[in-house]
């Protein structure tokens, strides 16, 4: 995928310029023809180009950048040319002018209206950084010139450049805008496309896989009674057969839509539930399990065995985290009288930054084993209780998941 996405790039790169540079020997030669040739002819003035500057040399030095920019477009580099012939008409014009007037008595005239093709071209490359290399380094080589030459005359096409250089940046912005917008719904198509390959793999996992699972844990239990010398490895079989079983549950539940059933649940009897059931597994990895708050919380509205779950799937990850041991902090406290926030905070490894916009997307896991399900199914029940649910998290500190719910409307 990364390597189709940058052959995308360049393939559109490529195309933009190809675009640039039709336009800029275009624009650059009509115009120096009209200045010095076909004017001066209709004002009676002398045609041709001044005295004292790079002459035709001018243009043949131009000209020698179409070689170069054919080559890094035919490297895979087509990035480097609208540097290259920015770069390069910059220093070719100054010097070209510096010859010219300098030292001389001769008024500067203005350059040439590519510089303000290079501006207004600019967002097609949907490039901040080369906006502003374009915009700097044109308006810095008239101040430059100015100086030098000692002339007022500069200030009229900064002020154009300037005036131009605005329109040109609300352009670009404009696409980075438009830009985000599409990755944003492509990135919500392709988790739409998940969702749908989830549900039509839950249903054919719950025709085809619990049955026969639930017959082999039979029997397993069984030939464990049988032949209690080899318990331990039946105990393994049976854990690993329960561990497929979950697995079927999450897809189970995220196939088929469900009618919730909300009632008045007291948020710290539900969490001293959760925390009963997984007291086990914390303490075999030598995890503490602290809460603060939840007393003093007033009841939710809430399906209380959906929550449960959203609960043990929290805790679960966060024990999980710590193999080394650690503590896992729950609080709450209400948020404008009429929400409350659970605070589910761990000592474990950690998300890098990177990463935890991805967490909760559909078989998305930083766990060898996992299977990215659970984070998935716990976000789904949070959206449906009109709760919302976010994540921070720093390396080798700890994951903090915040869950904002409504509380009773009743109390």
């Amino acid at each position: 995928m990364k390597g189709y996405s940058q052959l995308t790039l360049i393939n559109e790169e490529t195309k933009a310029v190809r675009l640039f540079i039709w336009l800029f020997y275009l624009i650059f030669t009509l115009y120096d023809l009209f200045y010095y040739f076909l004017f001066p002819l209709n004002t009676g003035g002398t045609p041709g180009l001044p005295q004292g500057g790079l002459g035709i040399g001018y243009y043949l030095i131009m000209m020698g950048f179409l070689p170069a920019a054919v080559y890094f477009i035919k490297t895979g580099s087509p990035f480097k040319v609208k540097y290259m012939y920015f770069i390069g008409f910059f220093l070719t014009d100054f010097l070209n002018n510096m010859l010219i007037y300098l030292g001389e008595a001769k008024e500067f005239q203005t350059g040439n209206a590519v510089e303000l093709f290079f501006i207004l071209f600019a967002p097609l490359f949907v490039n901040k950084r080369y906006f502003w290399i374009v915009t700097g380094g044109t308006v810095g080589k008239y101040l430059l010139v100015g100086l030098v030459l000692s002339s007022q005359k500069v200030m009229v096409p900064i002020v154009l450049l300037l005036i131009f250089s605005s329109v040109s940046y609300l352009l670009v912005n404009r696409f980075y805008s438009y830009i985000d917008s599409l990755t944003a719904i492509f990135h919500e198509l392709r988790k739409t496309e998940k969702l749908a390959a989830v549900g039509q793999m839950a249903s054919v996992v719950g025709h085809e896989v619990r049955n026969p699972l639930s017959a082999l844990k039979g029997f397993t239990q069984l030939q464990m009674e049988r032949h209690p010398e080899d318990g331990d490895r039946y105990q393994i079989m049976i854990d690993e057969i329960e561990r497929i079983n979950l697995i079927a549950d999450d897809l189970m539940f995220l196939s088929k839509p469900r009618q919730l059933d909300f009632e008045e649940i007291d948020l710290n009897n539900l969490v001293s539930y959760v925390i009963s059931i997984m007291k086990g597994q914390a303490s075999n990895q030598n995890v503490k399990i602290m809460t603060e708050g939840l007393a003093n919380i007033q009841k939710v509205e809430c399906d209380e065995k959906l929550m449960k779950q959203v609960f043990i799937n929290l805790v679960k990850n966060a024990i999980e985290s710590m193999p080394d041991g650690g503590m896992i902090s729950i609080s709450a406290k209400i948020l404008h009288g009429h929400r409350v926030l659970i605070r589910v905070k761990d000592e474990g490894c950690g998300i890098m930054a990177e990463n935890i916009n991805r967490v909760g997307d559909p078989f998305y896991t930083t766990k060898p084993d996992g299977t990215g399900l659970g984070l998935m199914v716990t976000n789904q029940i949070i959206e449906e209780h009109g709760g919302n649910i976010e994540f921070e998290s720093e390396v080798g500190k700890g994951t903090a998941v915040n869950i904002s719910i409504p509380v009773s409307q009743k109390n």
